[in-house]
Order: structure tokens, then sequence, then C-alpha cells
């Protein structure tokens, strides 16, 4: 039985436990109808080895930026570093970026910098802006919010987990919010409720491997075959078919990362 054609919008194919497999991982998630898959830069000084994964698997986009909890230990990123990174064509998002106050807020000033630094790109290429967002909602939904009446700019809450109340300033500011596998966990019913509250045509649908796989593979190394699991919850939160999930998160995909939509 073909699978109806799904997206990954954000994995990632450079940590080790998924690149020594790579073209099993590949394959698996085509043949499980995953259609395309962006892998994710945390840390600019990795850009060239991310970049030639998107180059040799059709499939497969990149973005790029410094992710928060490396953000104190790594060079401050620039503007103009981001946007020659987005010349490449299958480059089509900006991040991850944004806030963790969870093992790394002692460095919540030079996250902040760095998170306004990553707006300033997206706003300058219109290519959406991947947050991540743990423990710091409050100043997450404030900087969000005082960087779009600066200059408006698009992005997706990546692997959402947070309260309802920055979900809510999320889509206010036109932002997506995008599903993991910890919406497909048991004890998750409050997330699976803030989505729930959502549009459906605001929501993606994320793997995050190899990291928090979805049952039945909880516990085990994720990869983007496994988006239907978390897909499927999420087409039951709706009250929708598999396949009309499938279609919807995708066409949001397309919409927000439009420069993936237009690749040829």
């Amino acid at each position: 039985m073909t699978q109806a054609p799904i997206v990954d919008s954000h994995c990632h194919l450079d940590f080790d436990s998924l690149a020594e497999d790579l073209p099993g991982v590949v394959t698996r998630a085509c043949d499980a109808g995953v259609t395309r898959m962006v892998t994710i830069c945390t840390k600019l000084r990795n850009a060239p080895n991310v970049r030639a994964i998107a180059e040799a698997h059709a499939p497969v986009f990149w973005a790029g930026g410094t992710h928060p909890m490396s953000a104190a230990d790594e060079p401050m990123a620039r503007v103009e570093d981001l946007i020659a990174l987005a010349e490449h064509p299958k480059f089509v998002g900006i991040g991850e970026t944004g806030l963790d106050y969870h093992y790394t807020a002692d460095s919540k000033d030079v996250q902040q910098e760095s998170l306004r630094v990553h707006i300033e790109a997206a706003r300058q290429t219109s290519l959406p802006l991947i947050i991540h967002a743990r423990d710091a909602d409050d100043d997450m939904a404030r900087i969000l919010s005082e960087e779009h009446r600066a200059g408006a700019y698009s992005c997706v809450m990546h692997c959402f987990s947070s309260g309802a109340a920055l979900a809510e300033a999320a889509l206010d500011l036109g932002f997506y919010l995008s599903m993991s596998g910890i919406a497909a966990f048991p004890k998750s019913q409050a997330l699976r409720d803030i989505f729930a509250a959502a549009p459906v045509d605001r929501v993606l649908v994320e793997t995050d491997s190899p990291y928090l796989a979805p049952p039945p593979h909880r516990g085990k190394r994720n990869e983007p075959a496994f988006t239907a699991h978390t897909a499927r919850v999420g087409a039951d939160i709706y009250g929708l078919s598999y396949e009309e999930f499938a279609a919807r998160t995708s066409a949001n995909f397309d919409r927000l990362f439009w420069k993936a939509a237009q690749h040829g």
C-alpha cells in the first residue's frame, strides 16, 4: 500500500546516528511516503556538511543557524553570513534559533542577541525563521512580537511543546506550529489540546530525528520515515483522514517554505 505523500519539515540528518546510515534513512523515508525532508544545521561551522547532504539527496533540503543551546559556545552569527548561506538553491530556512532556558538559562542574553540576528536574516531573505523554544515562553513571545512590529517575517515554532499562551501569540503573528512525536506521547493531552485549538492550515509535521521518536518507536532512534506516526495523531486531532491531513500539512509546508516548493 502506497503511503500518502507527506513532508518531514525538521530533522538532523548530519547527526551521527543518522549520518552513518544515510542512504538507508532516505530510502526508508521515501518508501514511507516522505517526499521532502529539511535537515537542520545547528552550528554554522557544520554548514558545508549539511549542505552536502542536501546536494546528494534529491528529497532533502536544508536550513542553517546557531542553536540557542550553542549560542554561548559558537561565534555570534552575522546577518551577512546567513544571507550568504541562503544563496544556495536548496537552503530554505533560517535557523534553528530561539531560546532555551531549560539547561542554558545562564546564556539567555547571548541567546536573545543571536535570535535577533537570525530574525533580521529571515526578514532580508524572506525565508522562514525556524524557532526552538523551551522554558522561555514569555521572552520568546515578547521578542517575536517586538521584532514583527519592527518588520514582518515568517516563522515556524519547531517541535512545539510550549504553553497555550505562546501558541496563541505565534498564531496571532501569522506563524506556524510544528507537531513532533511529543504530540503522540500518551501523557501529552494538554499539547494535543493546544494543537486542536490551532487552525489546521497553520500546522506542520516533523520528526526532529534522531530525537523524540513517536510510538511505537519511542525510546529508539527517530528517523524521517516515522513522520506518519505523528501525522496519524494529528489527523485524529482534527478529525481528518490521514490522507487529508498529510495533504493539508504538505500544502502548509509549501506555503511557508516557498523556496522548497519552487525548487525544480
